[in-house]
């Protein structure tokens, strides 16, 4: 039987990036001498792309860019961010012991992000997880990217799984849009980057700390044989709150 596949997000699921890309819209916007922006205010598009997070940020002082000049913007901004994109990120709080449970237990792990894929590996390598990872595909690994779902089963694929046996976890309508369309369950994080609560997008489950998500994965369909009791070492999940899909 293939062993099972768990897919993740990366901005806003696995890392905290808000603050260097943020950083990095601000050194855009300073070229074209508009005020920055604050986290507050841009959070919410963390993850859609940095072309839209570039727009908000000169929607915010009412201004509107060309699109040769988003363009323009978008490659200053690509450049720069690669050479920062790890000074303030973090990982959120457990997700490296998480990753290394999966992988202790047989499990394929998988980062499929609208990130550059060269920016999502360099960020993992100094975040030191990339080890952990079969698959990190990007926005620009393959001629389709989420919230088509063909960029979930490819990741999956390339990391060697079987879409019957694979969740997905992430933490906005883009990542719960692309899963429902490839019939993949998917478990959503309460601490990520989204518009919309993410209770509202009706995951399958909603975690809260990754202490969580190993309990959560293995209750899913996909995956009745592989509950077991709890390990001895293992971390004391939290609540888990289901959803109606």
């Amino acid at each position: 039987m293939t062993r099972p596949t768990i897919i993740f997000d990366l901005d806003g699921t696995l890392a905290d990036s808000a603050r260097d890309l943020v950083a990095t819209l601000n050194v855009v916007l300073a070229i074209e001498e508009v005020a920055p922006a604050s986290l507050e205010q841009t959070r919410d598009l963390i993850g859609v792309g940095a072309r839209p997070l570039i727009e908000r940020g000169f929607a915010l002082q009412g201004r509107k860019l060309d699109e040769t000049r988003l363009d323009e913007l978008y490659a200053i901004f690509l450049d720069h961010y690669h050479a920062n994109l790890a000074n303030e990120t973090v990982l959120f709080d457990g997700a490296l012991a998480a990753l290394d449970r999966f992988a202790r237990d047989g499990w394929l792990l998988g980062v499929c992000t609208n990130k550059l894929a060269a920016h999502a590996s360099t960020l993992l390598r100094a975040l030191g997880a990339h080890d952990r990872f079969a698959a990190i595909a990007g926005k620009d690994s393959f001629a389709f990217f989420k919230p088509d779902p063909r960029h979930l089963l490819a990741t999956i694929e390339q990391a060697g799984g079987d879409p019957a046996r694979a969740v997905m976890v992430g933490d906005s309508k883009t990542d719960i849009d692309t899963a429902r369309a490839a019939k993949t369950p998917v478990v959503a994080v309460s601490f990520g980057y989204t518009q919309v609560p993410v209770r509202d997008l009706a995951p399958d489950l909603v975690i809260d700390h990754f202490d969580e998500l190993w309990d959560a994965a293995q209750s899913l369909p996909p995956f009745p044989s592989l509950t077991r009791a709890p390990r001895a070492d293992a971390a004391r999940p939290g609540p888990q709150i289901p959803l109606q899909p």
